[in-house]
C-alpha cells in the first residue's frame, strides 16, 4: 500500500481499505481505530517469529500471500484470510498449543491505521487489491513450520 497516494487520515485510510482491498473496514466509534469484524474476512493471529517462518515458507513455495498485521508490541501477526477453515474442534488444542488462534467470527480485527502511529499495528504485507490466501492454506503452513516446543 502506497500511503503517499492518500490523505493519510483513519477516513481516507478505511476508504482505501473498503474500495481497493474490499475489506469491510470501519471506524469504531469509541477510539477511532479502524477495524473489520471476522465473518466475510478471517483471521489467524500467531507469534512473530512462526508468522515470519510462514511468511518465508509459503514465499519459497511460491505462494501468493495476502495481507499480514504486525502487532508490534504483542509481538504477534495476524494473516487476513478467506474465511474457508472447518469448525473443527480437534484443530483448536494443536494450534492454542502453538499459541495460534483463529479470530472468531464476529470479532473486531484491527487494522493499521495513521491514528494508531506505527509502534500498534503496521503491515508485514500491506493489502494491494482483494486477494486474501485460504486459510487452510496458512494452518497447514503453520504445522509444517510449528516448532517442537510451542512458541510464547
Amino acid at each position: 500500500m502506497n500511503t503517499a497516494a492518500f490523505a493519510d487520515t483513519p477516513t481516507t485510510r478505511c476508504a482505501y481499505y473498503r474500495r481497493t482491498c474490499g475489506l469491510p473496514a470501519g471506524i469504531h466509534p469509541d477510539i477511532g481505530r479502524i477495524v473489520i469484524k471476522a465473518g466475510l474476512v478471517g483471521g489467524i493471529t500467531m507469534p512473530a517469529a512462526l508468522g515470519q517462518r510462514v511468511r518465508d515458507d509459503l514465499l519459497h513455495k511460491r505462494f501468493t500471500l495476502g495481507p499480514i498485521i504486525a502487532h508490534v508490541r504483542a509481538h504477534r501477526w495476524t494473516y487476513l484470510v478467506r474465511p474457508d477453515l472447518p469448525n473443527d474442534i480437534r484443530l483448536a488444542p494443536a494450534l492454542l498449543h502453538l499459541n495460534v488462534s483463529i479470530v472468531p467470527f464476529g470479532s473486531e480485527i484491527a487494522l493499521p491505521s495513521p491514528a494508531d502511529g506505527p509502534a500498534h499495528r503496521q503491515w508485514v504485507i500491506p493489502p494491494r487489491d482483494t486477494f486474501r490466501p485460504s486459510g487452510l492454506t496458512i494452518i497447514a503452513a503453520v504445522q509444517a513450520c510449528a516448532p517442537r516446543e510451542p512458541l510464547r
